[in-house]
């Protein structure tokens, strides 16, 4: 069976963040199975242009060809002000047509909220750019003593990415039986 590839997008690039381990974490429980090939899409390490310019940069173009490459994806974000970051929404702007027909889970953080209202905001992006979000997720409370370390968090990641991959491999299949049509 050929391998689905899952993008592992961390969104947010403020300094002193936890959303790079969060990431990793996501990525190790994706990498482990045999159905994922997983790459990790930092927006940490993408130099994007502080204003939108009129043709894409060298950094642009790279993170739209990674969107392009990916069969689906899990997006890591915190809640910022019952929101998610400015520099996710700025990076998933660049992309349009690679985003169609795919499937996305989210891993989502913050304190007490678990970042639950980062995802409804980010559900409302997504389903304009014609991606099929996740019900199932995972959420993390920051004031838990190890928020990562839980067989909760892991089973909700697992649920998480079986919806996932299975969503994934349909919409593969379907954008190569006929090109999708937005």
């Amino acid at each position: 069976m050929e391998q689905l590839r899952i993008a592992v997008i961390v969104g947010s690039t403020r300094q002193g963040r936890v959303g790079d381990g969060v990431g990793r974490w996501v990525a190790e429980v994706a990498g482990a199975r045999p159905d994922t090939e997983v790459g990790l899409v930092d927006l940490g390490d993408y130099d994007f242009p502080p204003c939108y310019p009129d043709q894409p940069t060298a950094a642009m173009r790279r993170f739209v060809a990674r969107i392009g490459w990916a069969d689906g994806f899990v997006v890591v974000t915190p809640e910022y002000n019952r929101s998610f970051p400015a520099s996710l929404k700025q990076a998933i702007d660049y992309a349009y047509d690679e985003w169609h027909a795919k499937p996305a889970g989210f891993v989502s953080y913050g304190y007490r909220s678990e970042g639950i209202y980062a995802v409804e905001q980010l559900r409302t992006v997504f389903t304009e750019l014609h991606v099929m979000t996740m019900r199932n997720g995972v959420g993390v409370n920051l004031l838990d003593d190890d928020p990562l370390d839980t067989e909760r968090r892991r089973q909700a990641a697992t649920a998480m990415l079986d919806q996932l991959t299975w969503w994934a491999a349909a919409l593969r299949d379907a954008r190569r039986e006929r090109p999708y049509v937005s």
